[in-house]
């Protein structure tokens, strides 16, 4: 998958956010509600490095692998970057993907959660 194919497939995800931070952090961020599920570098050196949380049993076997390494600041809470999108298959970035946004889901409240997969906006 290409960065722009990754970034669809995140705001395609149900009741999926974008949110653009500039400097100094520089990060295209993906949530759902409060909770973040990925993210892009988006400056130079790091550009488009892709950050997602993943199973704390496949944190160690996944950071093994060349071109993922432990995110920075975030890798107590089991999180991962890949340096270079398009060297992963498809499916191996939906289902990292899918994962991290059934995990940001399930950490927001019910009524959130209910508000959210209804398409509903919470004043």
């Amino acid at each position: 998958m290409r960065v722009d194919e990754v970034k669809a497939y995140c705001a395609a995800l149900r009741g999926a956010s974008c949110e653009l931070h500039q400097s100094p952090v520089n990060v295209l961020v993906y949530q759902v509600g409060d909770k973040r599920f990925a993210y892009f570098k988006t400056s130079q050196p790091q550009q488009w490095r892709f950050s997602v949380r993943v199973m704390p049993e496949r944190f160690l076997e996944l950071t093994d692998q060349p071109g993922i390494q432990p995110a920075r600041y975030l890798k107590r809470f089991h999180w991962i970057t890949l340096v270079e999108v398009e060297r992963w298959p498809e499916q191996m970035l939906r289902e990292l993907i899918d994962w991290s946004y059934k995990r940001a889901l399930q950490a927001l409240s019910q009524c959130q959660r209910d508000a959210l997969l209804a398409g509903k906006q919470k004043t």
